[in-house]
């Protein structure tokens, strides 16, 4: 079903109603914000931006008090914040906004407690144990709140922890994965496996049906595979046949299903800013290899303005279609 705002729109576009008219319609409509509106967003806003800054506040206050504090006032402070949030979570409404800040500062708290035994204790983990522990403790509030928010923070430590573990260990046991381009596809196959799941699970569960973690793991995982075809475009590998092959059966697929099945006009801009990508760096290669530079960058910058301005112009006639 098509939004005020995308009829009103397309009326205009259509000719059937004039520009000054535009503004009037989509405030009788509803569409634009009014004093109400603005009010509901001002304090949503200055609600996270409170709360967070609480939470960071506190890390940042034990991290500059450090000596001037004993262990167990630290593990206190910790302790009684992270207490009162999980509290506070329980005695809400798990729909309204408090509850959500209420369990987003939890989680962030129960990696500063986490993080204050480490250094506390001198256990010797590595970090990627740190926000590996963090994503594993912090599954079963995910898993209450449903609030994809939480979710996102869970896959970003996934990440973090991933990419931390080849740096500290060097591939899985020291034998496997373990060059930089092993670990984009580690990072490519995994961020690709939550973009599939989170996908369908949105046609479930309407707390999932937000657009734009989504797209936050949709871009982790556009980035890794965009840097494995610059690696293989730029240094010799193992795996160019392999990341060419899947680069382009990566595009052909995410082209077939947010062209057709689920149109997302993001998606398809994404698509349209890594191919820019792979073939500017493709051309900068055998342009500028041996050649005359000056003469390449000209060429490189006609190209580069040439593939944008094709890019809107596909994307705007996109947008159109889903506007009819």
């Amino acid at each position: 079903m098509e939004s005020k705002r995308t009829l009103v729109l397309q009326w205009v576009e259509q000719g059937d109603l004039k520009q000054e008219q535009v503004e009037d319609i989509l405030s009788s409509a509803g569409v634009l914000p009014n004093t109400l509106r603005w009010r509901i967003f001002l304090q949503n806003f200055f609600l996270w931006l409170g709360s967070l800054a609480l939470a960071f506040s506190l890390m940042f206050f034990i991290a500059y008090n450090w000596d001037a504090m004993g262990r167990f006032a630290k593990f206190a402070l910790i302790e009684f914040a992270l207490g009162v949030s999980v509290l506070a979570y329980w005695k809400l409404d798990v729909d309204k906004i408090v509850a959500k800040v209420s369990i987003t500062v939890a989680t962030i708290l129960l990696g500063v407690l986490l993080a204050l035994y480490g250094q506390t204790y001198q256990t010797g983990a590595d970090p990627w144990q740190l926000f590996f522990n963090w994503s594993l403790l912090m599954l079963p509030w995910a898993l209450v709140a449903q609030f994809a928010s939480i979710w996102l923070i869970w896959v970003v430590l996934l990440n973090l922890s991933i990419t931390l573990y080849f740096q500290a260990i060097g591939g899985f046991w020291g034998l496997l994965f373990s060059t930089t381009e092993h670990v984009f596809w580690v990072l490519f196959i995994f961020n690709s496996l939550i973009w599939i799941i989170w996908e369908f699970a949105a046609t479930r569960f309407s707390w999932l049906k937000e657009r734009w973690p989504l797209w936050l793991v949709a871009i982790a995982s556009g980035v890794s595979i965009t840097f494995l075809m610059l690696s293989t475009i730029f240094d010799e590998h193992d795996t160019e046949a392999l990341s060419v092959l899947v680069y382009f059966g990566w595009m052909a697929v995410l082209y077939f299903i947010y062209r057709n099945k689920i149109p997302d006009l993001f998606m398809l801009a994404g698509l349209c800013l890594s191919a820019i990508v792979v073939l500017t760096s493709f051309f900068a290669r055998h342009l500028l290899d041996g050649h005359d530079s000056g003469g390449g960058f000209f060429i490189l910058t006609f190209m580069v303005i040439g593939m944008a301005a094709a890019a809107g112009k596909w994307l705007k006639h996109i947008q159109r279609e889903m506007m009819a």
